[in-house]
């Protein structure tokens, strides 16, 4: 039996909701559970457990795995379908763990700066 994949994301940052919607998983992997970090989902607390603060990244949960901030889009990347520009451009920059760990904080930085300017709380 597989297990389904499980993206913990903010659900108030318009990108990261955008970017969890648009890299077909499906097609590739099957089932994903796409789960707010602001919700009371166990996988929140699963995520939290392991030290990481989930206002730093998104997390991707693989089995017993968890794969956080660049990793988690890193393997995204490595999953995803290439069909479509979004995902063909996804995967040509984050497939690369260098790129993806250079231009993760820039990615941060942009979410952190659009929730001040919407009024929206870290998580």
């Amino acid at each position: 039996m597989t297990q389904t994949l499980k993206i913990v994301y903010d659900g108030d940052c318009p990108f990261c909701a955008r970017y969890v919607r648009f890299i077909r998983l499906k097609d590739t992997v099957g089932d994903v559970d796409l789960i707010d970090a602001r919700s009371d989902d166990p996988a929140v607390e699963q995520v939290r457990a392991t030290g990481v603060n989930l206002n730093d990244g998104m997390a991707l949960i693989d089995g017993d795995r968890i794969y956080f901030g660049d990793e988690c889009i890193h393997r995204l990347a490595l999953m995803s379908t290439p069909s479509g520009l979004f995902n063909r451009l996804n995967a040509a920059v984050f497939r690369s763990p260098a790129l993806s760990r250079l231009l993760y904080p820039v990615l941060k930085t942009g979410r952190a700066i659009t929730l001040r300017l919407m009024g929206r709380t870290p998580i």
